[in-house]
């Protein structure tokens, strides 16, 4: 059994967050002692409706680094067909794309949305089972209200997938799952396809404080560290037990347990809150003694103490722009974390602009924007065209989709977003959103701008809110 699970973790260290990086591992297509968990609340998603569209003389950011000017873009059946010039298609819609501007649609890797929905109020805050510092078993999606205002605003900030994860009160928060952002009747019907889940672990302040100040453990960093190893090695001693040859002699399945020994098995991704550049390497020597991945550091407002090492792991660090000092751990920013932490290593390391609130989701192009300005005063030489990944393929690296999206190149689901002007602008305006090659915002459209039910009984949402 030790060396199945050996062999999954060698198979995951080929993975990276350069720029070579290519996803080549299809999650949860190995044989399962318990096909019930693979099952249990699949993805019914279905793409939308949609007709071929030619984007004319469009300009166009790929995601990757590539800048074309003046190109055409053929989507069809929900992918992208052709990238060329002078493209023709007789079937399609054509747009006419001068002096305008098309990304891959923006992708979050760290979203409440749903789980934290609007309005604020406790009747709707379901992102953190605070009750015992390991909750592996639950599930952020089991939270999620579809009818959450959020996904619209978003949306019409370009966004088109989002990562949702548990809060950050317990070591070990539950899985998150990667959506599509268009609302559902159905959780499953908005669950990425194919899209693994992640692991949520939390370092520092929050699980001490949460469970210091109730008198119980952890109430320190080595009583975090404690709690963490003394969970993985349950979580080792059940994945062996469940591999046993003689079924009899198998544990009672546990959903907390199942959770770990995905990870252990290479089937979950570890999305890890931390902020303190110590902690985050503590949290990388740990996975070496139980042999796991960690997929990326969220917040991490250190990470550029260690940028390096990061590179050198392979593991990405999702960041804000410039939030900082907001609590203690929060204090040792600089401004140019994300670009350090991308520069790394001769440009390999793996930087991800990401959101974790309701309004900067809206505005990520502008976070990014922010990111790549604060890297260039640094003395760092970033194009825009190089930081448009940090918002598009880095964080679709991470949720374990760059296989499908993230990217303009031909073959991906047709998530792309056409902008009024340059992107990394703050006058420049999504006009509009195509998901699965579909127009899901349209801002010329009324008919095309997603409004719920819960906006419907509140407000009238054609009237302009902007005074």
């Amino acid at each position: 059994m030790k060396n199945k699970v050996l062999l999954s973790i060698l198979l995951f260290t080929f993975i990276s967050c350069s720029e070579s990086f290519d996803i080549d591992v299809s999650f949860g297509e190995s044989q399962s002692i318990n096909p019930g968990i693979d099952d249990a609340f699949a993805s019914t998603y279905k793409p939308m409706n949609s007709e071929p569209i030619l984007f004319k003389s469009a300009n166009i950011y790929d995601g990757l680094g590539g800048e074309l000017k003046d190109y055409d873009l053929l989507l069809s059946d929900g992918k992208i067909i052709e990238i060329g010039k002078s493209l023709t298609a007789a079937e399609a819609l054509i747009i006419d794309a001068t002096n305008k501007w098309l990304t891959p649609g923006i992708i979050d890797i760290h979203s409440h949305m749903g789980v934290y929905s609007a309005p604020g109020v406790s009747t709707s805050s379901d992102g953190n089972e605070a009750t015992s510092p390991v909750t592996a078993e639950v599930w952020a999606e089991h939270s999620l209200w579809t009818q959450d205002p959020q996904f619209a605003l978003a949306l019409k900030g370009g966004v088109t997938a989002f990562h949702v994860l548990p809060g950050s009160a317990n070591l070990f928060g539950g899985r998150g799952a990667t959506f599509k952002n268009i609302s559902q009747n159905t959780i499953q019907a908005m669950k990425f396809p194919g899209a693994p889940h992640s692991l949520k672990m939390a370092c520092g302040e929050n699980p001490k404080r949460v469970y210091g100040s109730r008198g119980q453990s952890p109430a320190t960093r080595m009583g975090n560290m404690a709690g963490y190893r003394s969970t993985w090695i349950d979580a080792v001693e059940y994945t062996d037990g469940m591999n046993a040859e003689n079924s009899d002699s198998r544990p009672t399945r546990d959903l907390a347990m199942d959770t770990l020994m995905g990870v252990l098995n290479g089937e979950i991704l570890i999305q890890n809150h931390c902020y303190r550049a110590e902690e985050m390497a503590l949290m990388i020597e740990m996975s070496r003694e139980f042999n796991y991945k960690i997929t990326a550091f969220h917040h991490a407002v250190e990470a550029y103490k260690i940028a390096d090492l990061l590179a050198d792991e392979g593991i990405c660090a999702a960041l804000w722009a410039d939030w900082w000092g907001f609590k203690h751990e929060a204090y040792d920013m600089v401004q140019a974390n994300v670009a350090i932490i991308d520069q790394a290593r001769n440009g390999t390391g793996c930087a991800i602009v990401h959101s974790d609130d309701e309004v900067g989701i809206q505005h990520l192009n502008q976070e990014a924007a922010k990111a790549m300005a604060a890297g260039n005063r640094a003395g760092y030489e970033i194009s825009k065209a190089h930081a448009m990944r940090w918002i598009t393929s880095n964080p679709a690296k991470a949720a374990g989709i760059l296989d499908q999206t993230g990217s303009i190149e031909i073959g991906k689901d047709a998530d792309v977003v056409l902008w009024s002007g340059d992107p990394f602008s703050v006058y420049s305006r999504a006009e509009k959103v195509l998901i699965d090659g579909a127009v899901a915002f349209d801002i010329d459209n009324p008919k095309i701008q997603p409004i719920t039910d819960f906006d419907l009984g509140i407000i009238q949402p054609q009237t302009n809110r902007v005074k």
